[in-house]
């Protein structure tokens, strides 16, 4: 399933670690700012993703800067991989969702994979970057089949930036 701009994105029910769930960040509703940036990242495995969270962790006041209210990365891996990923990666203020099913990572358009070495997951969600506004619809999303080729975090800072100056609108919708 592909989702289209404008369109409202499935929701997200998931727990949080170190606890909460996502419902009580309230996503998508632009209480603190126009826009929420999701994070779907593959996992503990990821070398990658550690990269990109950590990168995110660093950069927080600056994504807030930019019109981001809410940040949130989610995965499917369980709950101890995902309490030992934020441990070992140094995630402290990025919220971090696990439980992702595979039917909710298909909803939201994103490519899964099945483990190919030790330590992968068995079954897993590729990269994925979707911006909600401030009406929970989709302004802005990127997938990836592969772990590379992912935006880099100051591409999206200064598009949202420019979107929040210039009230741009969601594209791609026709």
């Amino acid at each position: 399933m592909t989702l289209t701009p404008a369109q409202t994105a499935p929701t997200l029910s998931l727990p949080l670690t170190g606890g909460g769930s996502t419902d009580d960040l309230a996503l998508g509703r632009g209480a603190d700012g126009r826009f929420t940036l999701v994070v779907f990242f593959r996992g503990l495995h990821c070398p990658v993703c550690r990269k990109q969270l950590s990168e995110l962790e660093r950069r927080l006041v600056e994504v807030r800067a930019a019109g981001v209210g809410r940040v949130l990365a989610v995965s499917m891996e369980t709950p101890e991989r995902s309490a030992e990923l934020v441990e070992e990666w140094h995630l402290r203020d990025l919220p971090v969702a696990f439980g992702l099913t595979e039917a909710s990572a298909r909803e939201w358009g994103l490519f899964v994979s099945t483990a190919i070495k030790d330590g992968e997951a068995p079954v897993f969600n590729e990269p994925g970057m979707f911006v909600l506004d401030a009406d929970a619809t989709l302004f802005w999303s990127s997938v990836s089949s592969m772990p590379f080729g992912r935006p880099a975090v100051d591409d999206v800072l200064a598009g949202l930036q420019f979107a929040q100056k210039s009230a741009y609108p969601a594209r791609g919708a026709a």
